[in-house]
């Protein structure tokens, strides 16, 4: 999951994307009304966290702009402000929250959830393959019932052998996809080999049926093997 976090507070978007990211998201970050309408414009984003008060255009006439251009992204607005008018006039702009500060990081972390379980209808929230289950939202894992502890790299990875389930994925395309390695001017090869083989002891181990697969000379694949 991508979020847009729109913060001119240096220190408040440190600490936002520190602890998003610690939660295992990715995080881009901009301090300017103008560099989060081009952003959320010409890149994907799962949610955006929008401040209102910005530097130059303010957020709700960012967020207006952003309607107006048909970006349906979840919006999460942080304000200063309570009254009722000024919540009216945030989700009257298109916001589909509004978070008051100061605020508590775990509350925050709530309606991110929130927004996501309802955004982005057109994709899967929550994966399987035989008793392996994934879910988006809440970033978690089981098997047969048995919750695995996966580190952000290896979730995003399961994620997207989950997503290509049955099809040989290239090493390649995981540092493409996965990595965000575009030129790949440093081979990862070696890298994605140790992620792929702590992936696998975490969830084949101790079962018969066996998912994660290597296709030697091509990349890997998820599917059930019988025992």
């Amino acid at each position: 999951m991508r979020l847009l976090v729109v913060e001119d507070e240096q220190k408040v978007a440190e600490a936002l994307r520190e602890g998003l990211e610690g939660e295992g998201y990715g995080v881009a970050v901009e301090a300017t009304g103008e560099g989060a309408f081009f952003r959320a414009t010409t890149e994907r984003f799962d949610a955006i966290v929008l401040d209102v008060m910005l530097p130059g255009r303010d957020g709700l006439t960012i967020l207006v702009g952003l309607r107006e251009r048909n970006v349906k992204t979840p919006v999460l607005v942080l304000t200063a402000r309570d009254t009722l008018d000024d919540r009216v006039r945030g989700l009257d702009s298109g916001a589909d929250d509004y978070l008051v500060k100061p605020f508590a990081f775990a509350e925050l972390l709530a309606r991110i959830r929130a927004l996501l379980r309802r955004g982005r209808g057109d994709e899967a929230l929550r994966l399987s393959a035989g008793d392996l289950e994934l879910d988006r939202v809440s970033r978690t894992v089981t098997r047969g019932g048995r919750s695995i502890d996966l580190t952000g790299r290896e979730f995003e990875l399961l994620h997207y052998l989950l997503a290509h389930e049955r099809q040989v994925v290239s090493r390649d395309s995981l540092a493409r996809d996965v990595w965000k390695e575009v030129s790949r001017s440093v081979p990862l090869d070696n890298v994605i080999d140790v992620h792929i083989a702590r992936l696998r002891r975490k969830i084949d181990f101790d079962h018969p049926v066996k998912l994660i697969h290597t296709v030697r000379g091509v990349g890997f694949v998820l599917r059930e093997e019988e025992p």
